[in-house]
């Protein structure tokens, strides 16, 4: 096979000046298809963006979102029943929640005072109490939450919205990560935000909003003019590369995300350019807070606000580690010590953003179609690991609002101590049912032909929690 060196030059010729696919999703995997469908819904969509608010490392539920009194009456004595294996096998006595239980909103519903600004929006979240996952281990649980798959390899659920959806904007990606330097990836790695075997342009695009460029490269080197010709010129080089080679489609889909960079050169200097926000604005979300970890998650966070209003269809933010209690860079929730301390800190990170997110949303009549999901990959046992909690996939919470679904309302149960499901079982399938149900998509129907099989999202399974839609 010969490759023409002269498309090769001038392409690392345009990357190196500004214009880089790199910065988009792999090409590893890339579909047999090049091209995202057009958009076709199955019924009317309630929502158009969804906005994932990823608690990397397991989140507490009974400390947070499903208090049990229980725990306060058998503080300190043996765990009763039959206790599951778990992460480290080190089983304590019960350990009662550190914040303290009340009503809340007009629905009266009980949470502790963890999240006390996020407990003020409680009639605006649908909260469910019986979620469950397969897994106890972070990696596996990352990708299983993520892609309805326990291994790398299988497209991210942001990767299946941007297929199934298409892009609003052509100068930006349909799917972006925000993160900051002091905000890891979670266990698993960038593979937990890739196309898989869809087109690669529906992959993940990593935002860092720590520098001045939130994308490598975005800056050009060479005059727009110049960069158009190169870019024309590799296309047409690429397209007659492309006929000859086994790898056509991940060819064309390399020159497509190269379009999308050149485009994204112009709008993400705009997009994160936060000047034009009010002072009002910027510290009701906490953004020139005194607290490096919550400043960098109120960025994100009004960041997702300025994407949802550009159109892009699916944001994921990320957490920074405080390193409490072995919460690390990639599970920085994770306080198998030290939960109080850790806990605490984690939870003042991402309180205050995230409520004026919510606020904000609902004042711009942004968050009627702007589906909002908080989650974790599992839960954490009601007994103690020392002074923290070990990892719990028998049960735990999740909650979601806006985009059709309903406020002030729970849904399913765990036992009176926290540890299993009891009423309404839930799975991660189910939660990208509902996902894509109130975007305008059947689940069983958005599929993609891989290896001999009709691949989906939620694989054979999923139930749309009807019982907490509008």
């Amino acid at each position: 096979m010969s490759i023409n060196t002269h498309n090769r030059r001038e392409f690392l010729k345009l990357t190196a000046s500004g214009v880089s696919a790199t910065m988009l999703s792999s090409l590893i995997n890339s579909s047999d298809a090049s091209e995202i469908p057009k958009p076709t819904l199955h019924h009317p969509a309630k929502a158009k963006s969804v906005i994932l608010l990823y608690m990397s490392g397991g989140f507490s539920h009974v400390d947070s979102f499903d208090p049990k009194p229980m725990l306060k009456t058998m503080h300190g004595k043996p765990m009763p029943g039959t206790i599951e294996r778990t992460q480290f096998d080190a089983v304590g006595n019960i350990l009662d929640t550190f914040w303290e239980t009340r009503q809340y909103g007009k629905s009266g519903i009980k949470m502790t005072n963890m999240f006390p600004q996020m407990a003020e929006m409680v009639d605006d979240l649908a909260i469910v109490r019986s979620m469950t996952t397969n897994f106890s281990e972070h990696a596996q649980s990352n990708f299983f939450l993520h892609s309805g798959f326990p291994f790398l390899g299988y497209p991210s659920a942001g990767a299946w919205v941007a297929y199934g959806l298409g892009s609003s904007n052509k100068n930006l990606p349909p799917y972006i990560v925000l993160r900051t330097n002091s905000a890891g990836i979670p266990h698993g790695g960038v593979s937990l935000y890739g196309n898989g075997f869809l087109p690669a342009i529906t992959g993940g695009s990593i935002f860092n909003l720590t520098d001045k460029n939130a994308v490598p490269n975005i800056t050009p080197k060479m005059a727009k003019q110049e960069q158009r010709k190169a870019l024309d010129l590799i296309k047409s080089l690429d397209r007659g590369f492309a006929d000859r080679v086994a790898a056509e489609n991940a060819i064309i889909d390399s020159t497509r995300n190269a379009e999308t960079a050149f485009e994204m050169q112009q709008a993400v200097p705009e997009l994160t350019d936060l000047t034009g926000e009010t002072q009002a604005v910027q510290n009701a979300y906490g953004v020139n807070d005194k607290d490096p970890h919550m400043a960098q998650y109120a960025r994100q966070c009004l960041m997702a606000r300025r994407l949802v209003e550009r159109g892009v269809r699916f944001i994921e933010l990320s957490c920074s580690s405080p390193g409490i209690g072995a919460g690390g860079a990639a599970n920085p929730w994770d306080q198998h010590g030290e939960i109080k301390k850790g806990h605490g800190a984690m939870a003042k990170q991402v309180d205050q953003p995230i409520a004026a997110l919510l606020k904000d949303l609902k004042q711009r009549d942004l968050l009627k179609d702007t589906l909002v999901v908080f989650t974790g990959e599992f839960g954490r046992t009601p007994f103690a690991q020392g002074n923290g909690r070990d990892h719990n996939p028998y049960g735990y919470s999740l909650w979601l609002a806006g985009g059709g679904m309903k406020g002030g309302v729970t849904y399913g149960a765990t036992d009176e101590f926290g540890y299993h499901v009891v009423e309404k079982k839930a799975t991660v399938y189910d939660l990208w049912a509902t996902v894509l149900h109130q975007l305008g998509i059947d689940h069983e129907r958005l599929t993609f032909r891989y290896s001999g099989r009709d691949m989906r999202l939620t694989d054979v399974h999923g139930n749309v929690w009807k019982d907490i839609i509008a």
